[in-house]
């Protein structure tokens, strides 16, 4: 069957196939349901109140959502672009329709394939859109030749989520590292006119140094273009590793006073800064929306026996991150490399949590790669409870064998996930039994701030201590000691 005779179908017959039975490794696809293209239910988010679509319309951007199928099962792909279009309201955009194209693989040329864009470009024209979004990242052939077919304008994945993280930066590293890794995407995406804004050298307009066989065109606009943008990424790989100099010092002075560091890392919108909150009374910015937190905070906290430690809450990961993002957020995500223990947080609420885990395990594997280091160990935490049903929940527990499961909200959980913690850091290597004067006070309480306190006596030469502690506040303590052993 010919493409064309797929385009002379009515919607009903490309709109409503269900591919729920179709098994993509069983190996070459029909035709017909390789060519299809379909809407997703559930995905507009229309206003019914007519001031209020007026407004919309004034604000935000129209869209029309597209991904193509190539792996996994129906379920998989529609969660994927229903994904799309959560980034795509938190990026202030209106979603008009969700289509879903089944393929080994997208099209080189227009990424749903040639036959596809012309039924997008009636679904455009109809429903009012002015951007289409494509679940992928589309190389700049793709991008260019989609835009010239179906006449609005087209961005991918990857350059939503770039908008989304512009729109939340507020740190001036968290602002550097979003511009760089823009300028890092727009580089080869970058169009030009040629010639016909080139700049014209030689005859009089090339002045004294002009002349025959100088006269034709000079830089073009788009050379221009990417030769300011190659110096302004110069620019800010600089300024970020300056920055990086200062985070760097901080993180040294908490290594040198043998701080041990907990990194809440996961998903984005898992619940990270609200367990941050719940376990520390941070007060940080909790919001339900995709790439809520983008720059790190570090709160310390006390386990019950008066160990300190430190908890950094990460920017959230999400499925097929931009390598650009990566990139230029690798002195943040370096954070979590170097902790002691990784809180992985899991939202239990979601459709596929597994996919979730999945998605950040994948990030971290990368940063591990380019570091050459083993990653901390891991402590799975399955937040949202409240918000999840039981028969999810136990799966949970089948699937991730010595997780956590909690609400952050309602704080069910959190003081078995506190005292897990506890266990899980690692404890001062020395025991010392000292006998401290009262002069040198400072010392208990070095002690209890860095150590751990086994026994404590008040006698009339002064305190009486048996601590755990690292070695450096041994090696002060000893002059005071009675005995001294190593764990």
């Amino acid at each position: 069957m010919t493409e064309q005779t797929h385009a002379d179908h009515n919607d009903t017959d490309y709109y409503d196939t269900d591919f729920s039975d179709v098994d993509p490794s069983t190996g070459e696809l029909e035709l017909e349901d390789r060519a299809s293209l379909r809407r997703v239910a559930g995905l507009s988010t229309e206003l019914d109140d007519v001031t209020e679509v007026e407004y919309r319309q004034l604000r935000l951007e129209r869209v029309v959502l597209v991904g193509v199928w190539t792996e996994g099962t129906a379920e998989q792909s529609e969660a994927s672009l229903a994904e799309l279009a959560r980034l795509a309201e938190t990026a202030g955009s209106e979603v008009l329709e969700g289509l879903v194209q089944r393929r080994t693989r997208p099209d080189p040329a227009t990424y749903i394939g040639s036959g596809k864009v012309r039924e997008l470009r009636d679904i455009v024209g109809s429903t009012g859109a002015d951007t289409v979004i494509c679940d992928g990242e589309l190389s700049p052939g793709q991008l260019r030749q989609l835009e010239e077919k179906v006449r609005v304008k087209v961005i991918d994945r990857t350059a939503l989520i770039l908008d989304i993280f512009a729109q939340h930066a507020r740190s001036k590293e968290g602002k550097a590292q979003v511009e760089l890794a823009q300028l890092q995407y727009l580089i080869p995406r970058l169009r030009g006119w040629g010639a016909s804004l080139s700049r014209q050298a030689g005859g009089r307009a090339g002045g004294a140094n002009g002349g025959v066989g100088l006269r034709g065109p000079g830089e073009t606009k788009l050379e221009t273009d990417r030769r300011r943008i190659n110096k302004r990424v110069s620019k800010l790989r600089r300024e970020i590793a300056a920055m990086d100099t200062i985070r760097e010092t901080k993180r040294g002075r908490r290594v040198a006073n043998e701080v041990p560091s907990v990194a809440i890392v996961g998903y984005t919108n898992a619940g990270k800064s609200s367990l941050l909150n719940a376990l520390t009374g941070a007060g940080v910015l909790v919001e339900d929306a995709l790439f809520a937190t983008l720059d790190p905070t570090t709160r310390r906290s006390q386990t019950a026996d008066g160990r300190t430690f430190t908890l950094t809450d990460t920017v959230g990961f999400v499925r097929h991150l931009p390598h650009q993002l990566v990139d230029a957020f690798r002195s943040t995500l370096e954070e979590a490399a170097d902790a002691d223990l990784l809180l992985h947080v899991v939202d239990g609420a979601d459709p596929a949590p597994e996919d979730q885990v999945s998605a950040v395990r994948e990030v971290l594997a990368e940063i591990t790669r380019q570091r050459k280091e083993p990653l901390p160990p891991e402590l799975l935490v399955v937040n949202k409870t409240d918000s999840a049903d039981e028969v999810t929940l136990a799966r949970l527990r089948h699937a991730l064998p010595g997780s956590l499961q909690v609400s952050a909200r309602t704080g069910a959980g959190i003081a078995e996930l506190a005292a897990e913690l506890a266990d899980r850091l690692p404890r001062p290597q020395v025991v010392i039994e000292a006998l401290v004067p009262y002069t040198r006070g400072e010392l208990v309480a070095r002690a209890h701030a860095d150590g751990e306190v086994l026994e404590e006596e008040h006698v009339q030469d002064g305190t009486r201590l048996r601590v755990r502690v690292h070695p450096d506040l041994a090696a002060t303590l000893r002059q005071y000691e009675t005995n001294v052993s190593h764990v």
